[in-house]
């Protein structure tokens, strides 16, 4: 039995992304707003590629950029 987020061809990270987000968003204001705060990150990766760094990119942006490739593909 194949994971409901593999068969839409998402990564798990992706997933639980979408998911947490969902979850804040559905709270009262007040719990609402700490959720969020707690929710947001700056990490940042970096492709290494025969022993050298890339360049250094944004998760969130990185994140953002392929689902919306993957929903354009579709």
């Amino acid at each position: 039995m194949a994971f409901a987020w593999k068969a839409a061809g998402f990564t798990y990270n992706r997933y639980i992304s979408v998911a947490s987000r969902v979850v804040r968003r559905s709270l009262k204001e007040e719990k609402r707003i700490g959720a969020e705060r707690r929710g947001e990150s700056d990490l940042r990766f970096a492709k290494w590629e025969n022993g050298k760094q890339g360049e250094n990119k944004n998760l969130n942006t990185a994140n953002e950029a392929a689902a919306s490739e993957a929903a354009h593909s579709s």
